[in-house]
Parts: structure tokens; C-alpha cells; sequence
């Protein structure tokens, strides 16, 4: 990949000068970004086409690394703590940065980046203003001089896919993003008996949902008290029960929910308790590189 700076203008990259990436100086450090994913119902693929990342230090011009090749990233295959690099051990200038920012190929009408669902149908997934602006994330972080920082940058696609309507064959993607620092994260996981989600219901919405903060009172995606992230549990047969995973959370205490109306929980509407209930809710807390274990039973 080509690690340039360049000036800051969207729909033009103006190289000044290219970074070598194995440069051992004091000066410099290293940068790790990966992906990951909060799941969605229904769809079997969510791909999204990555280009480039583009940094902007505290002080200077942004810097801009385009990859030799696009990156097409299937997110609904990033689950239960799976991530795929973006850019892996890149050498850049040590010092504070302020926000970085993924350029991708998701055009209106194009299938660069796509939707599958079960019936076998695909769609565009088109990212408003993704070609010329990019999904920024506006989060300081540092590269250590002669050290590495890793990060994950999490998709919820549960609060990201909306349906265009009006018969169009487009599906919009309005990312909600986290990007965590992985020496800050822990992770829950645990599994669900199989007696608490045996409704025909639960057949196509079970979910567990996590809040940041201890006795929050549960409320849908579209509501004022959405959750900070989510996940699909996946049946064990072997155990008879649902296991589940959330990682990349901040250590902090939080609200841990299960449902079986995720597939009716609309991230435009707040939904009302006839159409999306919770079924049980525990408090846990989350340490830094623990992963913490909690059942529901």
C-alpha cells in the first residue's frame, strides 16, 4: 500500500511526499486498523469496498494510505470477536492524530458494495457522499515513537442498513461507527437456555443487547435509550442452548439484554412494547483484556 500526505481536499489527493514502511527511526511509529461487526437480521452478506484511510495529525496535512487493491469486506462475517485488517503495522510519524477517515466505493445503482438476504436477493448499498467524503471518525489517538497502536473500528449494521423504499433497488448504509484502542477493551460472552427463547418468535429476532451502564432500562434502536452495540446469538447443538459474543467494549459496567423482536426493530422508529419487548436483563461489568461471562438461564 501508498502511504502519502496530501492536502485536504475531498475529491482530490495531492501527494507531497511517500512514506517508506519499514523506516526503524525514533520519530516514527506503527498503526494496526481492523474491522469487525454488530450483526443484521435477514442478510447473509453485507460487503463494503475500502480504498484507502486517510489520518489527520494534530499538526500538518492529513495523510492519505491507499491500498494496491480495494478491499471488499464482507462485515456479517466479522462476528463473535473476528476482525480483518485494513492496514497492518504501517509506519507513520509518531504524535497525536485527530481523526482518521475510510474512503469507500459504494455508489448509487453500482454493486461495488452490496446486500444479500436470504432468498438469494442482492442489492447496491450505497453510502451517501461515501466516494467523495468518506466515513469519518472523529476520535484523537496517538502513535507512539518507536511503538504500535491497534484499533477496531466496529460496524453496527443493525443501526447502519435502511431501506430506500419508493421501489428502489438501493440500500443506504448510514454507518454507526465505534473504534476502540484494543489495549482498552474487554468482552462479554455466554449463552442463553434454549427454554427462555423457545417462542415461535424468537425464530427469526433473537438478539442480546448491550447499554452502556449498569440497571439501564432496555428500549429499541430507534428510541432514545438505543443500545451501544448488539449481537446475534448462534445455536449449539451440542449443548441445546444459544451462544453469544460482544467485544471491543470500553472496561465500564453495562446493561445486557435479550430479545426476540430484533427483526421488527427499526433504527428510524421508535418502536412501540407491542412490537419489540425484552425477554430477561442482567448488569455486568467489563475489565480491560477479560472476557467476562454471562448466562442467561
Amino acid at each position: 500500500m501508498k502511504t502519502t500526505y496530501k492536502t485536504l481536499i475531498p475529491t482530490l489527493l495531492l501527494t507531497v511526499s511517500t512514506l517508506g514502511c519499514n523506516n526503524s527511526s525514533d520519530d516514527y511509529g506503527s498503526l494496526s486498523v481492523s474491522i469487525t461487526d454488530a450483526p443484521l437480521d435477514g442478510a447473509t452478506e453485507v460487503v463494503v469496498k475500502f480504498e484507502a484511510i486517510e489520518l489527520k495529525p494534530l499538526d500538518g496535512e492529513s495523510i492519505n494510505i491507499t491500498f494496491d487493491e480495494p478491499q471488499s469486506i464482507d462485515l456479517l462475517a466479522l462476528q463473535f470477536g473476528l476482525t480483518e485488517p485494513l492496514i497492518q503495522n504501517e509506519s507513520l510519524e509518531a504524535g497525536d492524530y485527530v481523526w482518521m477517515r475510510l474512503a469507500v466505493d459504494a455508489d448509487e445503482g453500482e454493486m461495488d458494495s452490496y446486500i444479500s438476504f436470504e432468498d438469494g436477493s442482492s442489492y447496491s448499498l450505497n453510502i451517501p457522499s461515501g466516494n467523495t467524503t468518506g466515513l469519518k471518525l472523529n476520535r484523537s489517538f496517538t502513535i507512539p515513537a518507536g511503538g504500535s497502536s491497534h484499533f477496531t473500528i466496529d460496524f453496527d449494521l443493525r443501526k447502519s442498513v435502511h431501506s430506500r423504499g419508493n421501489n428502489s433497488d438501493d440500500y443506504v448504509l448510514r454507518p454507526t461507527l465505534r473504534i476502540e484502542d484494543n489495549t482498552e477493551v474487554g468482552a462479554i460472552f455466554g449463552y442463553i437456555a434454549t427454554n427462555l427463547v423457545s417462542a415461535e418468535s424468537c425464530d427469526d429476532g433473537l438478539a442480546v443487547y448491550a447499554y452502556a451502564g449498569a440497571d439501564i432500562t432496555p428500549d429499541d434502536e430507534g428510541s432514545n435509550l438505543s443500545p451501544l452495540t448488539s449481537t446475534t446469538p448462534i445455536y449449539n447443538a451440542e449443548d441445546d442452548r444459544y451462544d453469544f459474543q460482544i467485544s471491543f467494549l470500553l472496561a465500564s459496567e453495562y446493561t445486557v439484554a435479550v430479545t426476540c423482536d430484533a427483526d421488527n426493530d427499526d433504527p428510524e422508529t421508535d418502536q412501540s412494547e407491542l412490537d419489540w419487548t425484552i425477554i430477561e436483563v442482567q448488569n455486568i461489568t467489563v475489565e480491560t483484556n477479560i472476557n467476562s461471562e454471562l448466562n442467561f438461564e
